[in-house]
C-alpha cells in the first residue's frame, strides 16, 4: 500500500525536565548503561548520544566492529572477497576509509559467523571492507547516523545498514533488513536523473517470505542537489520506533514506511504487527564491487576503472529516546512525506 501526506508528531522538549527526548542505552545493557555511561545531553531533535565512533587513532577499535571476511558477493553476484587487512579497511586521519581494489583473492565463501558447516573457499577479482557491530552492539528503536563521502564510478555500491542481530523470525528476510543509505554508480550517465549523471542515493526496507516471496520498498533522493554525494560530506540518518522507519539526507526526509506497509511471512509474528521490525539490529557498512543492482540498474554496468574506489566514514552515532524507551516514537522527527514508496526495483524496471 502506497501513502502520501503522513505525518508523525515530533517530541516536544523542555516543557518538564523529564518531558525531553533522552536516550536509552545499549539495548543489550539498557538499565545498566543508562545508569553508568554519563550519556550526553539531548542533541537537536530530542535524541541522546547512547553509542560513537569518531575514528581516533589508527586502527579500527574492535570492541566497536568487527569486519566481515567473506567472498559469497552477498547473495547479490557481487565480485569482491572483504577482508580484514590494511590494504580494504583504513582508520586514518579521523577516517574510516572501507577501499574497493581490484585484485584477485581468494578466502572463505561464508563469514564465519554463518550458522553453516560449509567451510568452502572462494576467489573473486576484488577486494574491499566491511565493517559490523555484529556480536558487539545490537539495538531495538533509535536514530543511527554516519557522515560519509561515497565513492564515484560506474560498478560502486556504498552501504549503510542494517541487520538482525538474532534472527528471531528466521532467515532472510523473515526477520527484516533495513538499509539506510545505498548508492551506485555515483557520477555515471544517466537518462532519467538530474543533470544526465546519477547522483541519487537510496534508502529500503526488505521483507516478506522466503525467496522467491521475499520483497522490499524504497525511495530515492531527488539526485538534484550538486555538489554531489561524492563530492561532499553527508549525513545520513534512520529514525526508527515502533511501526515506523524514516530515513533523511543533512536532515532532509527521504522515506517513511509504517507497519502496515511491511510484513513477514514468519509464524513466530503472529500476533505482532510490527514485526519484523520490532527485534535488535546491528550496524553495517560495507563497499561492494559491482553485483545486481549497480550493474542491472537502468544506465548501470560496471567499469574497471572505478577501482580502487574509497567510502569514507567521518563518525558513527546511536541515539536513543529516553522518555519513550518502549516505542521511540515520541522522538520522532515530524515532517510531511511527499514521496511514494517504489519497489521492488526489478519490477519498477521491468
Amino acid at each position: 500500500m502506497r501513502r502520501k501526506n503522513r505525518t508523525i508528531m515530533p517530541c516536544i522538549a523542555g516543557i518538564l525536565l523529564l518531558a525531553g527526548c533522552s536516550s536509552a542505552a545499549d539495548s543489550m545493557t539498557l538499565a545498566a548503561g543508562t545508569a553508568a555511561a554519563g550519556l550526553a545531553a539531548p542533541q537537536q531533535g530530542g535524541w541522546t548520544q547512547v553509542w560513537f565512533d569518531d575514528f581516533t587513532g589508527n586502527a579500527l577499535d574492535r570492541s566497536k566492529w568487527a569486519p566481515e571476511v567473506s567472498c559469497w558477493g552477498g547473495g547479490n553476484n557481487e565480485r569482491q572477497c572483504y577482508t580484514d587487512r590494511p590494504a580494504n579497511i583504513q582508520v586514518r586521519d579521523g577516517t574510516l576509509r572501507l577501499i574497493a581494489r581490484r585484485e584477485r583473492f581468494t578466502g572463505p565463501l561464508h563469514p564465519a559467523d554463518t550458522p553453516t558447516a560449509d567451510t568452502s573457499r572462494a576467489t573473486q577479482p576484488y577486494t574491499s571492507g566491511k565493517v559490523r557491530t555484529r556480536g558487539l552492539h545490537a539495538w531495538t528503536y533509535g536514530r543511527f547516523s554516519a557522515r560519509m563521502k561515497l565513492p564515484s564510478g560506474l560498478g560502486t555500491w556504498p552501504a549503510f545498514w542494517m541487520m538482525p542481530a538474532d534472527s528471531a523470525y528466521g532467515t532472510w528476510p523473515l526477520s527484516g533488513e533495513i538499509d539506510i543509505m545505498e548508492a551506485v554508480n555515483l557520477g555515471a550517465p544517466c537518462a532519467e536523473c538530474p543533470g544526465g549523471e546519477e547522483q541519487r542515493t537510496s534508502s529500503a526496507l526488505h521483507f516478506g517470505g522466503l525467496y522467491p516471496d521475499n520483497t522490499y520498498r524504497y525511495a530515492k533522493t531527488s539526485g538534484e542537489r550538486r555538489p554531489g554525494p561524492a563530492d561532499e560530506w553527508r549525513v545520513y540518518s534512520l529514525e526508527w520506533a515502533e511501526g515506523v522507519v524514516q530515513t533523511f539526507v543533512d536532515g532532509e526526509l527521504v522515506m517513511r514506511i509504517e507497519a502496515s506497509d511491511w510484513h513477514t511471512a514468519a509464524p513466530g509474528a503472529v500476533g505482532r504487527p510490527d514485526a519484523p521490525f520490532d527485534k535488535p539490529f546491528y550496524l553495517i557498512l560495507n563497499l561492494a564491487a559491482g553485483g545486481n543492482l549497480p550493474e542491472r540498474s537502468p544506465g548501470g554496468g560496471f567499469d574497471p576503472a572505478s577501482f580502487p574506489a574509497e567510502l569514507l566514514v567521518d563518525w558513527v552515532r546511536v541515539e536513543h529516546c529516553a522518555i519513550d524507551i518502549e516505542t521511540g516514537r515520541a522522538c520522532l522527527t515530524g515532517a510531511d512525506w511527499q514521496g511514494e514508496l517504489l519497489g521492488p526495483w526489478e519490477a519498477d524496471t521491468g
